[in-house]
């Protein structure tokens, strides 16, 4: 372990850096077993060790019945499934909590063979099942795990058999004594639903008898020329090898070049944990990890080990960056250059799939944020986030806060347990990131819990003491306040627009949440103007935060509409039945569609490399913009045109918003109906020809629909998926919000359409989506149509290519 090695009153809070595995402190679920450790590694290998991919050839049986965990039940009819997965059909919209509300049961029939027999053992890790999961092998309970959020290990070492093998886990979906869910009203008072199920990937890990656990490797001393990466590690030694020694050897690689190494003869003088420590120096010159430049280096490290039946190796390693990433009472300073942060938060909630989306889907969120939307940096809201998606952000370069399940309410003393052994797992796993800056080790929006809070700190500060700790506060007062860097939620829209609290003096400061819900929604078939005023709102909150140097920046509510709330009555309208359970302070929506409010985001680019110019309007004759319409824009001017006639020349609006790297622009678009066509061009500064144009029609009659798919491949193994998107839209591409009627879909290839069909386009506003999603084996092209009856239809071909090596089926 890390000591501490900061004071949380300090001036400076200084956070260096690095991303790994493993999971301490779980505890035990409802049912009867034990759990152990997750051995460390984003990959392992060796003469003895060998990792499998253990998503594919589950069966799923529905709800739990006595018996289903034994190997003589008969499973004949389950459903073939693979991972990720969830456990009950969810739609777009109209999610009903009480679908997943009880316990379920997986099955999976596997040969032993290719992994019993010699000194090893065989560690199964799932990333996250919803909520308790209890694990059966051969009728024999091995582990159970409370909690959806973390990974957990079940050992199979002495279980297993040669030939056939049934195991079974039984998934309990309830609402439990567990975090997040502690608030007496169940799952209608939380503010995001949470389906059960396997949803998240499995492992087989295969290891030799003396492997390595729980490596941490830090960079230190960072700026400085004696830089250098603290390794530590555990050898966890299932018995005594020859001569009681092993070996661990770690290296610094930048690719192939080898920048540092070190070694260290750990005694091993009985079975059981020995921590070893190296330190990698003289690394020479870095390239330091940011969101312009996120350059990551891999630290791979080696335990070694001599004897009769114990001769082998075992190797794991892990991605570090080198970055400083400082927290002060002036603002955020990262690699010694204060940095304004600006961001949003994000929920990990999808149609159709829930939480139980695969990795492709989750990083494509990172995607959006870094490329469309610009962040350096999002909250994973509320809870550790796909191990998938915080890939994305060290390679992308998106900061992150990470924060344990929780939201708004504590619950009893084993519940604060959990709380506890949450943010060690949430450190241990995600210590080694770059991206991550910070560890919320308060639940969001909770009240003081001093005593609890302060052991929440000192954990981080022990597993890991290189980032400062935080936690959503409610309340701008430091009184009972445990961490470092003051999170703020700031929802005052007093004069009915975002107004920011001014900073604490002296403190380290970050609004954590902002703008939010301050309408009572953001659907695309809400009025214009309150799509209008919601890209008003997040313009204003960062330019406020913009304004003060003391703020470190802003993380707005948020990047994606959601799903939350209890389910409307069955006999409601079929409107309120779509959209009870739906939360749109998103500045896109659920199928990940740009909002006119996403438009603020979009044109914070660099105008060199990516100039923008956006309307926060409709352009129809129903719903005219006015005199007041808002581009978008990161242009020195706008040159509007209607009818083809010059209309206006706007410039963005500085006095209002002074402080935003790219503030909006507003015209007066005011004409008679017909509305004539539009045409914007934005001109870079001293530029001579215009470096955007933006073009809108008003006239329907050449709508068309539109059809995307994110990818132009996936791969044939059941789990991988692309989303898919239509819209209607004008002749040029805009989004038409007021569509009515349905699309009807069809897929001809080897994979398969997950999503309503049809879709209902007049619930929507003129959007939908869902996903392509691959057939375990087969291989080919895939072509989606998409059909309506007045927009006509459209088409996207996505390939199907071989699966992976390393699959477990």
């Amino acid at each position: 372990m890390i000591g501490r090695v900061m004071s949380r009153r300090s001036a400076l809070i200084g956070l260096t850096a690095g991303a790994a595995a493993v999971a301490g402190g779980v505890t035990a679920g409802e049912l009867l077993g034990t759990s152990h450790p997750r051995p460390a590694s984003a990959a392992a290998a060796g003469e003895q060790g060998r990792s499998y991919d253990f998503d594919q050839g589950w069966l799923f049986g529905g709800r739990y019945v006595r018996g289903a965990e034994l190997p003589g039940h008969d499973d004949s009819g389950y459903e073939r499934v693979t991972l990720p997965h969830t456990v009950t059909d969810l739609s777009w919209a109209g999610w009903d909590y009480r679908s997943w509300e009880h316990l379920w049961i997986y099955r999976k029939h596997f040969d032993g063979a290719a992994v019993t027999g010699g000194r090893r053992r065989v560690l199964l890790t799932f990333d996250g099942v919803m909520t308790n999961a209890t694990v059966v092998l051969n009728g024999r309970t091995v582990a159970s795990h409370a909690g959806g959020y973390l990974p957990w290990t079940a050992e199979l070492t002495g279980h297993l058999r040669p030939g056939g093998n049934v195991l079974a886990v039984i998934v309990d979906g309830r609402w439990l004594d567990v975090p997040p869910d502690a608030l007496p009203g169940g799952p209608p008072t939380m503010d995001y639903l949470q389906p059960a199920g396997i949803y998240r990937d499995a492992r087989l890990d295969v290891v030799p008898r003396i492997y390595l656990d729980e490596m941490f490797a830090r960079p230190e001393r960072v700026l400085d020329a004696d830089r250098a990466v603290r390794v530590t590690a555990t050898v966890q030694a299932g018995e005594v090898p020859a001569g009681g020694t092993a070996t661990v050897t770690a290296v610094l690689l930048d690719g192939a070049r080898t920048l540092a190494t070190a070694r260290a003869t750990v005694p091993i003088a009985a079975a059981g944990p020995h921590p070893v420590a190296l330190t990698l120096g003289g690394t020479g010159p870095v390239t330091y990890w940011s969101p312009e430049q996120p350059k990551l280096y891999t630290v791979a490290a080696t335990v070694s080990s001599a004897g009769a039946g114990l001769a082998g190796t075992h190797c794991v390693q892990t991605r570090i960056g080198f970055r400083e990433a400082v927290f002060r009472p002036d603002g955020f300073y990262l690699n010694g250059s204060r940095q304004t942060i600006f961001g949003v938060n994000r929920h990990q909630l999808f149609p159709y799939l829930g939480m139980a989306a695969p990795a492709r889907v989750q990083r494509r969120d990172a995607e959006i944020l870094k490329n469309e939307l610009n962040a350096n940096m999002v909250r994973c809201s509320h809870y550790p986030q796909s191990p998938h998606f915080l890939d994305a952000c060290d390679e992308l370069g998106i900061m992150v806060w990470e924060e344990p399940p929780g939201w708004k309410w504590m619950g009893d003393a084993a519940f604060r347990q959990e709380v506890l052994a949450n943010v060690t797992g949430m450190v241990v796993r995600d210590r080694n990131r770059p991206s991550v800056v910070v560890w919320a080790t308060r639940l969001d929006e909770t009240a003081n819990y001093p005593a609890l809070y302060a052991r929440a700190r000192d954990i981080a500060y022990d597993l890991d003491g290189s980032r400062p700790t935080s936690g959503a506060m409610t309340s701008q007062s430091e009184r009972g306040w445990a961490e470092d860097v003051f999170g703020y939620d700031d929802y005052d829209y007093s004069g009915g627009m975002p107004r920011l609290a001014p900073p604490l003096p002296g403190v380290p400061y970050l609004i954590s949440e902002s703008v939010g819900a301050f309408r009572p929604s953001f659907l695309w078939f809400d009025a214009p103007a309150a799509l209008a005023a919601q890209a008003y709102a997040h313009a204003l909150a960062h330019d406020q935060a913009h304004a003060d140097p003391r703020y470190a920046g802003l993380l707005a509510w948020c990047g994606f509409d959601y799903y939350a709330g209890p389910p409307a009555a069955d006999d409601a309208p079929a409107r309120l039945r779509n959209w009870h359970t739906m939360r749109s302070p998103g500045v896109a929506d659920v199928f990940r569609v740009p909002k006119p409010a996403a438009a603020i985001y979009r044109a914070q680019a660099d105008p060199a490399a990516r100039p923008v110019v956006a309307p926060a309007f409709c352009w129809d004759d129903r719903t005219p913009p006015g005199a007041a319409a808002m581009f978008a824009t990161n242009c020195d001017r706008l040159e509007i045109y209607l009818g083809g006639r010059h209309h206006a020349t706007v410039t963005p609006d500085v006095a209002t918003f002074g402080h935003l790297p790219h503030p909006p622009a507003f015209a007066d678009l005011t004409a008679g109906v017909p509305l004539p066509d539009l045409r914007a061009d934005g001109y870079a500064p001293g530029g001579a020809r215009p470096a955007a144009t933006l073009l809108m029609t008003a006239d329907t009659s050449r709508d068309r629909l539109v059809l995307t798919a994110d990818d132009a491949a996936i791969v044939a193994d059941g789990s991988d998926a692309t989303r898919i998107t239509f819209r209607a839209a004008d002749a040029y591409g805009n989004h038409r919000p007021g569509m009515t009627g349905d699309v009807t879909l069809s897929a001809a290839g080897p994979a398969m359409l997950v999503g309503s069909n049809p879709f209902p386009f007049g619930m929507s506003g003129g959007v939908g989506g869902g996903f392509l999603r691959s057939v375990p084996g087969q291989t080919g092209t895939v072509t989606v149509t998409a059909r309506h009856a007045t927009l006509g239809e459209a088409a996207v071909t996505v390939r199907v290519t071989p699966v992976r090596s390393g699959s477990f089926l």
